[in-house]
């Protein structure tokens, strides 16, 4: 053939190890704490919405950019959740997962040559993104056990061809919360280089011991440089219903419009029916959630601990890196094959999140996002590893 059968950017990249380690988890029936999937029930509240607007036929496309009254809800939700008073015609973007949302977000303001700062490690859909939209990434390491930025390192980061960061806040995989004094070090960088903030908060509502989550956007001088990604999966319990929601100024919103547009069309018109009911469930509902994970971290937390595993308590998200240096090893792949085949539970290599796999060769990660049952099976099969010092 005259031109290679496939593009540049696509060999850059493999196929997920998280996804890939599911497969694995059900090829040898092992308890699955790789991938971030709730395996209890979304609420019936929700679920019987989504039936309802099926069986009245809401069955067609719903408008490109979301449909009017999820639009609407997700403006309710901004207004007391995050301070932010959202115009739903001309700031909201509804999407196929937050996973769509930063693709959307990246392709429709990267050119060529610019650059996107990148924190490792970073979940792991980030850097491909990056390289599909066409962005010279710059990663910035964070460091355990806090998992924060060195202020210089990122400083450094910073040049004339910075055109966003990107932050995933309370991160994946690393269980961290920017604090309010962290975020305005870097909404202060993204004034200075009149950088983008692209922020995935998808863990919005899941923050422990009473934290308490800040948007960048609420930050001075950042309302109409961010780019805030979100979405139900998480907080709702429906990560394969797949709706994100990208909140943004009427000038980047229309541009991201025109690109989801012609990537996906729109999510699911039913499931978009069912969203307005969940972001107008009572706010009890996200109290009750934040301690329900909380007392679900606090379960694996003290099992892995018992085994031998090393780290500090995830102070959001449903993710712990723990450190496997008590086992003996030092390849965290071998190390996350050896516990989904001989022990019987799924996890994800550490290095899987960083470019720079030593950075986290010494780490696996374990969802907790489970019924008590499950995590204590998952318990139960790692008792059996030995640690060696």
């Amino acid at each position: 053939m005259k031109f290679p059968r496939i593009s540049e950017r696509a060999s850059r990249f493999t196929e997920s190890v998280i996804r890939g380690m599911s497969i694995e988890a059900s090829k040898y029936d092992a308890v699955n704490l790789a991938q971030g999937m709730p395996d209890f029930p979304a609420p019936r509240a929700i679920k019987d919405a989504a039936c309802r607007a099926i069986q009245e036929d809401v069955n067609q496309y719903a408008i490109t950019w979301g449909a009017r009254e999820l639009r609407h809800a997700i403006a309710e939700h901004s207004a007391w959740h995050l301070g932010l008073d959202v115009d739903p015609e001309a700031e909201i973007t509804v999407t196929c997962g937050s996973t769509e949302a930063m693709l959307v977000a990246l392709l429709a303001v990267i050119n060529p040559g610019d650059e996107v700062i990148l924190s490792q490690p970073f979940y792991e859909n980030y850097w491909p993104d990056c390289v599909l939209a066409g962005a010279t990434p710059r990663f910035v390491p964070v460091r355990p056990p806090g998992w924060k930025f060195d202020p210089d390192e990122l400083a450094a980061a910073f040049n004339d061809h910075t055109k966003a960061i990107v932050l995933c806040n309370p991160n994946n995989p690393t269980g961290a919360v920017f604090t309010r004094e962290e975020l305005e070090a870097i909404a202060a960088l993204c004034r200075k280089w009149d950088v983008l903030a692209i922020t995935d908060e998808i863990y919005e509502h899941i923050l422990y011991e009473g934290r308490t989550h800040t948007a960048i956007a609420t930050l001075d001088g950042m309302r109409d440089r961010s780019i805030t990604i979100s979405g139900m999966s998480k907080t709702y319990a429906v990560t394969g219903w797949r709706i994100g929601t990208i909140t943004a100024s009427p000038e980047l919103t229309r541009s991201f419009r025109q690109v989801h547009d012609f990537v996906s069309i729109g999510a699911a018109a039913p499931l978009q029916q069912a969203g307005a009911v969940a972001y107008r469930m009572p706010r009890s509902y996200y109290v009750e959630l934040a301690a329900d994970y909380q007392a679900r971290r606090d379960r694996l937390s003290k099992a892995l601990w018992e085994v031998g595993f090393a780290f500090a308590p995830p102070e959001g998200a449903y993710y712990i890196m723990a450190r496997i240096d008590a086992f003996g090893v030092e390849d965290d792949v071998a190390f996350a094959h050896h516990l989904v085949r001989d022990i019987g539970v799924a996890t994800v290599p550490g290095s899987s999140f960083s470019r720079d796999p030593s950075l986290g060769r010494g780490y696996v990660r374990f969802c907790f996002c489970k019924r008590d049952e499950t995590l204590d099976l998952a318990a139960e099969r790692l008792r059996s590893l030995q640690v060696v010092i």
